[in-house]
């Protein structure tokens, strides 16, 4: 069942209680374009008749009277659901809920079972209405996004503010944004560092502190202070926009439940029309054979309807789909995006889960870990020499040490192994143990298995020591590997860094198998070795950019922490917005769940339906009991659904 926010029908006039798009039971609802006076003065009018009718009111006991009563009772939700019933006979679609209910209201009238004829388009419609309020309640999660993208932007343009559409603001315009203000537009910072909320995109309950020229969201809440940006992409392609536009296209992929209920239905329906006419001719052509039995056609007629009104596979049809799109909302509220209902399917029977290091399970920022050979004041020369530099290893060791206040000359930064410069008439090399070696300096050997990243330093030409650097892994990273372990799923780490470093992190985090000094195309390989071993369900994460291969190969492409990458969006088949690895396992945990509840969706609504058919084929259940039925079953199973809004997350399972 595919939902939409932006192409909402509501029910008016003649309209029946709901509407249904290209033959699928595609509800379009919102709260306020639900008829409730139609089942509701269907209703009053109902239970006015058959009080009447039970107390005796002489004038009520005039048979055209009552035929008038329930007929006027029937039209409010009756009608809607007769013309909606020509309209898909009309486009093809012949079997429809819509004509089952037709038959069997019509049919009710014209064995004089009046009030059931009312009863089975009022309780029929009164079920629907509630039901579009449970889609409701899921839909509310994804639709709450769209209060991310704020309405106006205010521009500075020629000295002058001006306030006009996001959409109206083009690529370079100044945007400036108020202490307690979203961010309408992605842009780039211009003023001094500030404070934002990224709670909205991220999930981070802490302010995130973005320096100037860093890259700000829209959708973000400027903090403290009023700050300005360049605007560096249009509003349609703005990070919620993009969200918006992942999970609304989420629910038009179909999962295989929902295609195989599709197809189901498609065929169930004129079997049980087909099966609800032999109801009425077997009988009848027994007792041609068998003159003792007795044919009534009124009865076997009223059991024809009550088979006809319990098999109509609207429990199917609509709780299925909403299984996903309630799976689905569940994802987006804990800042995950599942870009279609299948992903659900396929993440619920992942075996092997492999992880990229950096960005990923660690926070791609370096911290100093150790310093060898070198004095405090060595130390605050060498961050001398790498305050000039953007690199995050020198930015680094800034964090760590305070820069001497030294005259700094002669730096030369050689690209890929680090940096000279000239300090008080002393040469001092920075740099990788390669620089080293081509500079013809020699160096301790045992710094090749050191595990981390080195810096070393030479002073004129002679080795002085080095700074170790390490990866911090993030803070929930051996939280989500130890609940992978949980969810019997195996763990990978795949990376290009250096097999020491890699073990290295592996062993602390807990991770099954490591590989380190790996190319894109080493992964891929690993990958593909991974699938082929036992035929393994493969699920890869990582950072959407330069794992593009790997994560278009695996089984499903799981992006991490990467809202501002479009690379991110157009490969994976999943986007994790709150850069936690835990909510893989989030991921995992929700896959399962909404396989389950679609499971017991469709054995309990089978089981119950089937029950109930051979109960009025033998004349046990009658018509009323047969609407509760339907409508019951409906209900039930949608309730069951919308259990996975409150799906537990990671560790609380």
């Amino acid at each position: 069942m595919s939902m939409s926010h932006n192409n909402k029908n509501t029910c008016q006039g003649s309209d029946c209680c709901h509407q249904h798009e290209q033959h699928s039971h595609e509800h379009h609802h919102d709260n306020e374009g639900v008829n409730w006076w139609k089942p509701a003065l269907s209703m009053a009018m109902l239970l006015a008749g058959i009080i009447f009718s039970k107390t005796g009111v002489q004038w009520f006991q005039n048979d055209w009277i009552r035929i008038a009563w329930y007929a006027a009772a029937w039209l409010p939700t009756g009608l809607g659901v007769l013309i909606e019933a020509i309209e898909e006979t009309r486009e093809g679609e012949l079997f429809s809920e819509f004509l089952l209910m037709t038959v069997a209201s019509i049919g009710a009238f014209a064995i004089g079972e009046y009030p059931e004829a009312v009863a089975v388009m009022a309780l029929y419609c009164i079920g629907e209405a509630l039901q579009d309020l449970a889609v409701d309640r899921a839909r509310d999660n994804i639709e709450a996004l769209i209060a991310f993208r704020p309405d106006q932007a205010i521009v500075i343009r020629d000295g002058e503010r001006e306030t006009i559409s996001p959409a109206l603001v083009n690529i370079g315009d100044t945007v400036e944004v108020r202490p307690g203000e979203r961010v309408p537009i992605d842009g780039r910072l211009t003023s001094e560092a500030a404070a934002f909320d990224t709670a909205a995109l991220t999930g981070e309950s802490v302010p995130r502190i973005i320096e100037r020229g860093g890259e700000v969201l829209a959708g973000m809440i400027a903090s403290e202070s009023t700050v300005r940006i360049q605007a560096i992409r249009p509003a349609s392609e703005s990070a919620v926009s993009r969200i918006l536009h992942l999970v609304e296209e989420a629910t038009e992929r179909k999962a295989p439940s929902e295609l195989f209920i599709r197809r189901f239905a498609r065929v169930y329906t004129p079997v049980v029309v087909g099966l609800a006419a032999m109801v009425v001719l077997l009988p009848w052509l027994y007792s041609l054979v068998v003159p003792t039995f007795n044919y009534g056609i009124t009865e076997w007629l009223h059991r024809a309807l009550i088979f006809l009104v319990i098999s109509c596979p609207c429990a199917l049809v609509i709780s299925i789909p909403l299984s996903y799109f309630a799976g689905i909302g569940a994802a987006s509220r804990r800042g995950i995006l599942f870009k279609g209902s299948n992903y659900l399917d396929v993440i619920a029977s992942i075996e092997t889960v492999v992880l990229d290091k950096t960005g990923t399970l660690t926070t791609g920022q370096f911290a100093v870990t150790a310093v060898s050979g070198l004095s405090e004041s060595q130390m605050a020369m060498v961050a001398a020499i790498e305050q000039n530099s953007t690199h995050p290893i020198g930015q680094a060791i800034i964090n760590y040490r305070q820069p001497a206040d030294v005259m700094v000359t002669g730096l030369k930064d050689i690209a890929g192994y680090g940096m000279s410069a000239s300090i008080e008439g002393k040469i001092w090399t920075v740099g990788t143990t390669r620089l080293l070696e081509r500079e013809g300096i020699d160096y301790p050997a045992t710094l090749h298995d050191t595990c981390g990243t080195i810096v070393a330093v030479a002073i004129d030409g002679v080795y002085t020591g080095h700074i170790l650097l390490n990866d911090q892994p993030k803070d929930d990273a051996a939280v989500a590997i130890a609940e992978l372990h949980r969810l019997d799923i195996k763990t990978v780490m795949l990376s290009g860094d250096k097999q020491t470093i890699v073990s290295d992190v592996a062993e602390r985090l807990g991770v099954d198998e490591a590989h380190g000094d790996l190319l894109p195309q080493d992964k891929v390989e690993h990958i593909k070795q991974i699938q082929n071993n036992g035929n393994q369900t493969v699920a890869f994460v990582g950072d959407g950019v330069n794992d593009a291969p790997v994560l278009a190969l695996s089984d499903v492409g799981i992006a991490m922490g990467a809202l501002g990458s479009d690379m991110a969006i157009e490969t994976a088949d999943i986007v994790i917005q709150t850069d936690q690895p835990s909510r893989v396992c989030d991921a995992v945990m929700l896959g399962r769940h909404t396989r389950r509840i679609v499971k017991q969706n469709i054995i309990a609504a089978i089981a119950i339906k089937v029950l109930v058919m051979i109960l009025g084929i033998f004349g046990v259940a009658n018509l009323w009991e047969a609407v509760f039925a339907d409508v019951g079953v409906a209900l039930l199973c949608v309730l069951n659904a919308l259990r996975l809004m409150r799906a537990p997350s990671a560790g609380k399972a």
